[in-house]
């Protein structure tokens, strides 16, 4: 692990050198700029090394401010690289054209920068305005009459942690509650760093309703945080955790199966813990509506094959913000945000509840998802 994290620290400290290089060379002109230029990159550089990996504690009463600067920095260096690279661009298609050429070459930095922290101030603003309601009907042909309207409210990739709080958590759970919901699925990230700093943060997640009906899978932070621990505690808060089991609930004598898969990266830890569809969907037990609930969207394949009708994810969170936001739907397609279908099944993806690294919206909102079955 060192040796590998090792490699990582020369990869990433040169790539963030050859990315400094060319931002000073095309956006300054003098010795303070540029030395201006480097605090950014080096808040950036510092955020793998010291939170990241086994570094996940924060150790410092400083160390949350570092962090969200940090995150930060991302996405102001995401914003300014994507700017200059398009000023550099336009530059290299209007030599004829001698007033817009001569305007970039003169006022181009400064518009890119300004228009750098346009951008990273409305995503942040986007992403601390926070989740808003979102309703989703779902067809189903031959739905039981007792399961019609029946109301599942999915909280997806939260992210407490450095950026996300508890008064963050307890809007999220007001809202939930709000829908007045048959049942809650939180679909993984729900957390992102270890039970002894996040718990008290979390903790609201105890006062969702209906209690005994708060259903979680595990996503890839919940491992890095340390699974058995936050298993623990969210039983603890009512909330029941399903790795490859299933729950089989009645509602008014109609019969709804809850499957919940591992994430992928739990593999790790053995055979056993790779993600099972056909396990989770309990074929055993004969007819009922199948919901499952899986953090990553790429097992829609498998879950379709085991019988599922409807699969909640997360994980892609939309991109967040531009131009991740195009990336994500292409290396995600066709399941990568919002409603779609694979056979029979309907797969929601969620865009997120909160936000992972930096705290920004911009091309994407942050939800809180109802979704309501009907009969087709």
């Amino acid at each position: 692990m060192p040796r590998l994290f090792s490699r990582f620290t020369l990869v990433f400290t040169a790539v963030l050198g050859l990315l400094y290089a060319y931002l000073a060379w095309r956006l300054t002109d003098h010795l303070a700029a540029r030395l201006l230029l480097a605090l950014p990159l080096l808040l950036v550089w510092i955020v793998p090394l010291r939170y990241w990996g086994d570094r996940r504690e924060e150790r410092h009463p400083l160390d949350a401010a570092l962090h969200v600067a940090g995150y930060l920095a991302m996405g102001w260096l995401n914003f300014v690289l994507l700017l200059s690279l398009l000023r550099d661009l336009v530059l290299a298609l209007t030599p004829a054209l001698p007033v817009v050429h001569g305007a970039l070459q003169e006022s181009g930095p400064a518009l890119v920068v300004g228009l750098s922290l346009a951008a990273l101030l409305a995503g942040f603003h986007g992403a601390r305005r926070g989740p808003q309601p979102v309703e989703v009907e779902i067809p189903v042909p031959g739905l039981d009459p007792a399961l019609e309207g029946f109301r599942i409210v999915q909280i997806s990739d939260l992210h407490v942690g450095p950026t996300i709080g508890r008064e963050y958590v307890e809007r999220v759970v007001r809202m939930a509650n709000a829908l007045e919901p048959d049942l809650v699925a939180l679909t993984g990230d729900i957390v992102d760093g270890p039970v002894a700093r996040l718990a008290q943060a979390a903790a609201p997640l105890a006062e969702l309703q209906p209690q005994g009906r708060v259903f979680l899978v595990p996503g890839n932070h919940e491992v890095y945080a340390g699974l058995r621990a936050w298993g623990t505690q969210f039983r603890g808060w009512g909330i029941r955790t399903l790795v490859n089991e299933y729950a089989l609930l009645d509602q008014a004598g109609a019969r709804l199966l809850v499957g919940g898969v591992s994430d992928p990266t739990m593999a790790v830890f053995g055979e056993a813990l790779r993600p099972d569809a056909p396990r989770a969907a309990g074929r055993s037990e004969g007819r009922a509506f199948r919901l499952l609930l899986s953090h990553h969207p790429k097992l829609a394949v498998d879950a379709a094959d085991a019988g599922f009708d409807l699969q909640l994810s997360g994980h892609t969170h939309g991109g967040q913000f531009f131009p991740w936001t195009l990336a994500v739907r292409r290396v995600h397609a066709p399941h990568a945000l919002g409603l779609s279908q694979r056979g029979r099944m309907w797969i929601y993806v969620s865009a997120g509840t909160g936000s992972w690294g930096p705290p920004l919206r911009l091309g994407t909102k942050t939800e809180v998802t109802l979704l309501r079955l009907v009969r087709a």
